[in-house]
């Protein structure tokens, strides 16, 4: 079974995290994925950095400018990462955008994946049609996932038919600005939360953009089978280091 099937079977309200591949240092990416399972952590999202992030915000903005300064490329990444099913049992999915994953060649990306432990991607700019129409069949065969992304802006309909193709989680963007976003949820993204709750889809659904604290994750969750922090680590990242990665994640959840 799929790591993150088998996560969400669990009963427990999850939380993911994402990091940045390269960054703060090129040799980051492993012991940063080891540390956050150590402290805890369900899944992890691994950046893979490019140069014109439309959906990120500033922190992430800056993370991936530093990250491809600092030496990361796609090649690089899964060098890092051949070994990692060694020490990392928790889901691994890499979200990046699809311009690098086309370079690279989807089929031989996916293959990688697969080689590597990979569980599931995430690619925001890939539209829903293209894949079903090109690329579902490669993704399956490889073992992949692929996480679609559903918006308050996004109707019902559009929603019933992502999750009617979905066989993971449907990731649930919590508001149109881009990530980073340090705004509390307001009575609009809780209304949001219910509303997508109410709706019983087939398909468990991850909060992220605009988790940053305990009181957000649990706003968040509510009404949600789990929730991402993106941004708010980076942060955390850049002031206290890896080390200290499990205060940050005790604040969450304690």
């Amino acid at each position: 079974m799929n790591r993150i099937i088998s996560k969400l079977q669990h009963s427990k309200k999850l939380l993911s995290i994402y990091i940045t591949a390269g960054y703060p240092t090129l040799k980051d990416t492993t012991p940063l994925i080891e540390k956050l399972e150590q402290s805890g952590v369900d899944m992890i999202e691994i950046g893979l950095p490019f140069s014109d992030p439309l959906a990120d915000g500033p922190t992430i903005q800056a993370s991936s400018e530093q990250a491809l300064r600092n030496g990361m490329t796609t090649e690089v990444l899964f060098e890092q990462l051949k070994d990692i099913r060694k020490t990392v049992n928790i889901p691994l999915l890499i979200m990046g955008y699809f311009n690098p994953i086309l370079q690279y060649g989807v089929e031989a990306f996916c293959k990688k994946c697969q080689d590597i432990g990979i569980d599931g991607l995430i690619i925001p700019d890939l539209p829903m049609e293209e894949y079903l129409e090109q690329y579902k069949s490669i993704f399956e065969a490889h073992g992949l996932i692929n996480v679609f992304l559903i918006t308050p802006q996004t109707s019902e309909a559009r929603i019933r038919f992502i999750d009617s193709v979905s066989n993971g989680f449907i990731y649930m963007v919590s508001s149109a600005a881009t990530t980073g976003n340090t705004a509390s949820f307001g009575t609009t993204q809780t209304d949001y939360f219910k509303r997508i709750n109410r709706m019983q889809l087939n398909t468990p659904q991850i909060v992220g953009f605009g988790i940053k604290d305990h009181d957000s994750y649990t706003q968040a969750t509510t009404n949600s089978k789990g929730a991402i922090i993106g941004s708010a680590f980076i942060t955390f990242l850049n002031e206290f280091g890896i080390e200290k990665i499990d205060t940050f994640i005790g604040t969450i959840r304690p």
